[in-house]
C-alpha cells in the first residue's frame, strides 16, 4: 500500500517511469533476438565410429562392444543404445533429467580415448556429439533444374560459401552431394608387359602427393621459402605422375591405367518435382536472430540467383520464421484487442480517464515484460509467445473486474 500511495503522490514521475519503460520495452522488442525453440540442453550425447567395408555384424563385435564397456562406468546415465550399421556404428547415451551436461561430455570423451585404442586399425577417429535443438536447421534452400550433375553441384557450393558469410548462419550443410574422385582403372596387360606390381603404382601416388620443403633462398631483396609442389589437385596431375623411372624413359600413370575424374557411388537420391535437387540446410548461430538470418539468407540467395544459369529454380522449405512471425503477429493482435476491449469497457463504466490508463497498462506490462527478458538476456521463442499471449489474457480479465 505504500508503494501505492507514494505512487500516487508523485503521479507526474510515477507516469515519467512508466513511460520510460514503454520506449524501453519498444526497442528491445525490436532488437531481441527471435527464435523457434528455446536455447535448451538435450541430456543426450552421442559416440559415432566409422569402419570403412564393415559389415554391421563385425562393427557390433569390433566397434560397439569396446566402445560399450568402456562408457558403461560413467555415472549418470539413464539408458544406453547402440546402432551397427554397413560402414560403422554409434553409441547414444541418455543421462537423468538435471544432470551437468559439461561434465558428461567430458567423461565421455575420456572414456572414448580409453576405448580407441581397442578398436581395430583402420577405423576413424570417434566422434563425441551433443544435442541442441538451436543447431538444427531454420530454413532449407534447395537448387533443382534438368542440369548436369557437376553444375548444379558447383553451384551449390558457390551458393553455400556465400550463405556461410551471413553473420548469425553457424553453418549450411549440402545435401545431395556427390563427393568428386579421380578414378584409376589398372590394365592388367600394360601392367605385366611392365613387370610392374599393383603395389607400386599405388606407392607411386602415396610418394608423390605431398608438399616438400625444401629450404629458402637468401638474395638482395630478402629471404624466401622455396618448396617442390607435388600435390594431386587435378585428374590431369594423376595422368602425369611418375610411377618408374629408368635413365630417360619414365612411366607414367596414364600409360598403366584409364584415368577419368567421376564422383562416388550415390547413397540417397535428392529430387524436387522430379528433377535433380541440392538442399542446403541452414542453421543460426545461438542466440541469433531468426528471423533476420533468414532475410539475410533469402536475400544473399536472390541476389546470388541473377549469376545462376539458366534452368536453377530455388525454392525454401521448413522456414521455422513463418512460425515466428505468425506467433508474432498473434500477439501483438492480442494485446491491440486487449486495449481496445478494456477502454470500452471501463468507459462505459467509468471515465475516460481511468480507461485511458487502465488501457495503457496491458502494453505496458507487456512492454516492460519484453525488457526484463532482454535485460536477463532471454530470446523471444515459442514458449515465450505462448505465455505472453495467455498472460495478455489474464490481463484483460483482471483489468475489467478491477
Amino acid at each position: 500500500m505504500k508503494l501505492v500511495e507514494a505512487a500516487i503522490r508523485n503521479a507526474r514521475l510515477t507516469i515519467s517511469i512508466l513511460v520510460f519503460l514503454m520506449i524501453a520495452g519498444a526497442l528491445a522488442y525490436r532488437s531481441i533476438p527471435k527464435e523457434a525453440e528455446p536455447d535448451i540442453q538435450i541430456p543426450v550425447i552421442y559416440v559415432s565410429i566409422s569402419y570403412q567395408g564393415i559389415s554391421p555384424e563385425d562393427s557390433e563385435r569390433l566397434l560397439l562392444k569396446p566402445m560399450e564397456t568402456s562408457l558403461k562406468s560413467i555415472s549418470g546415465i539413464k539408458e544406453m543404445t547402440s546402432n551397427a550399421y554397413q560402414g560403422g556404428g554409434n553409441v547414444v547415451l541418455e543421462f537423468q533429467a538435471g544432470a551437468d551436461l559439461d561434465k558428461a561430455l567430458d567423461d565421455v570423451r575420456n572414456r572414448v580415448d580409453i576405448a580407441r585404442q581397442e578398436l581395430p586399425d583402420g577405423a576413424d577417429e570417434p566422434s563425441v556429439n551433443e544435442v541442441n535443438i538451436s543447431e538444427f536447421p531454420v530454413l532449407v534452400v534447395t537448387l533443382s533444374g534438368d542440369l548436369p550433375e557437376r553444375t548444379l553441384s558447383q553451384v551449390a557450393r558457390e551458393l553455400r560459401d556465400r550463405v556461410e558469410e551471413v553473420p548469425g548462419v553457424l553453418d549450411a550443410n549440402l545435401q545431395g552431394v556427390r563427393d568428386e574422385l579421380v578414378e584409376v582403372i589398372i590394365d592388367p596387360a600394360k601392367l605385366s608387359s611392365y613387370g610392374l606390381q599393383p603395389d607400386t603404382l599405388i606407392g607411386g601416388f602415396a610418394a608423390n602427393n605431398q608438399l616438400v620443403a625444401a629450404g629458402s633462398m637468401e638474395g638482395a631483396e630478402g629471404r624466401y621459402a622455396i618448396k617442390v609442389p607435388s600435390l594431386i589437385e587435378t585428374a590431369e596431375d594423376v595422368a602425369n605422375l611418375p610411377v618408374v623411372s629408368n635413365g630417360d624413359a619414365i612411366v607414367r600413370a596414364r600409360d598403366l591405367a584409364v584415368i577419368r575424374q567421376t564422383h562416388k557411388d550415390p547413397e540417397t537420391i535428392t529430387r524436387l518435382d522430379g528433377e535433380p535437387a541440392i538442399a542446403i540446410e541452414v542453421s543460426k548461430r545461438i542466440g541469433a536472430n531468426l528471423i533476420e538470418t533468414v532475410d539475410r539468407v533469402k536475400a544473399v540467395t536472390d541476389e546470388f540467383q541473377k549469376r545462376m544459369p539458366e534452368g536453377v529454380t530455388v525454392s525454401y522449405s521448413q522456414d521455422k520464421s513463418i512460425t515466428i512471425r505468425q506467433l508474432l503477429f498473434d500477439l501483438q493482435n492480442s494485446v491491440l484487442t486487449a486495449v481496445i476491449l478494456v477502454f470500452v469497457v471501463i468507459l462505459y463504466a467509468l471515465s475516460g480517464r481511468s480507461s485511458l490508463l487502465i488501457g495503457l497498462a496491458i502494453p505496458a506490462s507487456f512492454l516492460m515484460g519484453i525488457l526484463f527478458l532482454s535485460i536477463a538476456g532471454y530470446t523471444v521463442n515459442l514458449v515465450v509467445l505462448f505465455s505472453l499471449i495467455l498472460a495478455v489474457g489474464m490481463l484483460v480479465d483482471d483489468a475489467i473486474i478491477v
